[in-house]
């Protein structure tokens, strides 16, 4: 457990608002913190002026993922690395809590206590760290333990502090901003020759290129938007592809018109109709391949069969990254 040196606390005090200025973190320099928790709450985690504020000198947990690595032997020796499973992550986060007495001081504690809690019973909240320069990067959260006080001669009358341990089942920060990409089929864009015309934002094009600029893959949501009597969705880097079919017997709907839409999760994979139907049997299984985007540049294309005005895709995703 880091030792927490605590300032005294003074004589005043204003409840938590606002989200600070940033302030150094170990692992990452200057940043500003903030919590949601479960209810969607904010709460700023950084702001000295405030009632509740971190002492930063015992945050750790921010740097790059943990990995552990499944080897084989080498007949000349050493070993060959099979495969690297990122592991979860544990983050503590040193909190100051005060107020201008005892009541004051308890009602915050018992609050702030029940806002990092109830992510056990509710679902997680999540931290989130901002740049000077606009960047923000965000983990899910699960309180495990910390919240316990001092226990030092004059804690817990006016202030106390708790270092709690968060618990993050993906150990990926994620930018909250997501990275969105339309495309719309050009009028005109067919051929007699080409039954399936490619899908394109400005002109006819047989592929396109999208660029991840987080560390780690991402699995994006597709939203399809017919006409259309089947979409396929094909990595060029990696030749993995699934096809979206409406008229197959598992769902029995006939091709997408005009305006209606579907949605396809690939991770989890998901499939849904805008009603809300389950649409999953509705690809080409077993050969289907809910594929991610590594970091950098993917290569890809999307053809429809029965494509016309209005046909669109749409992709969107959060950027994944090592560290805060």
């Amino acid at each position: 457990m880091p030792i927490i040196t605590a300032p005294a606390p003074p004589d005043t005090g204003e409840p938590p608002g606002g989200g600070g200025t940033p302030v150094p973190l170990p692992e990452i320099g200057r940043a500003t913190a903030t919590y949601t928790d479960p209810t969607g709450t904010v709460w700023p985690l950084t702001d000295i002026d405030s009632d509740i504020f971190t002492l930063a000198e015992g945050v750790s947990g921010l740097g790059a993922t943990a990995y552990e690595l499944t080897q084989d032997p080498h007949p000349r020796g050493g070993a060959r690395l099979r495969h690297a499973q990122a592991q979860a992550r544990t983050i503590v986060w040193p909190l100051y809590v005060q107020g201008a007495d005892h009541t004051e001081f308890l009602a915050r504690w018992r609050q702030l206590a029940t806002a990092f809690t109830r992510t056990l019973r509710e679902g997680p909240g999540s931290l989130e760290l901002a740049r000077p320069d606009g960047t923000r990067r965000r983990i899910a959260v699960y309180y495990q333990e910390g919240f316990e006080g001092e226990s030092k001669a004059g804690y817990y009358r006016y202030s106390d502090a708790a270092v709690i341990s968060l618990w993050c089942e993906d150990p990926y920060w994620v930018d909250p901003e997501p990275i969105t990409e339309h495309r719309e089929s050009s009028a005109g864009s067919s051929s007699f020759f080409v039954p399936y015309p490619t899908v394109a934002s400005s002109q006819v094009l047989g592929a396109t290129t999208l660029h991840n600029p987080g560390d780690v893959t991402v699995w994006p949501t597709w939203t399809v938007t017919g006409p259309a009597s089947a979409i396929t969705f094909t990595h060029a880097g990696t030749g993995e592809s699934f096809t979206l079919d409406p008229n197959a017997a598992a769902i029995g709907h006939g091709n997408l018109l005009a305006g209606q839409k579907v949605t396809v999760s690939t991770d989890p994979p998901r499939v849904r109709y805008q009603n809300g139907d389950n649409w999953i049997g509705g690809l080409n299984w077993p050969t289907a391949s809910l594929w991610g985007l590594a970091p950098g540049d993917n290569p890809v294309t999307f053809t429809l069969s029965g494509s016309g005005t209005g046909s669109a895709v749409d992709l969107s995703y959060n950027p994944r990254y090592e560290t805060a």
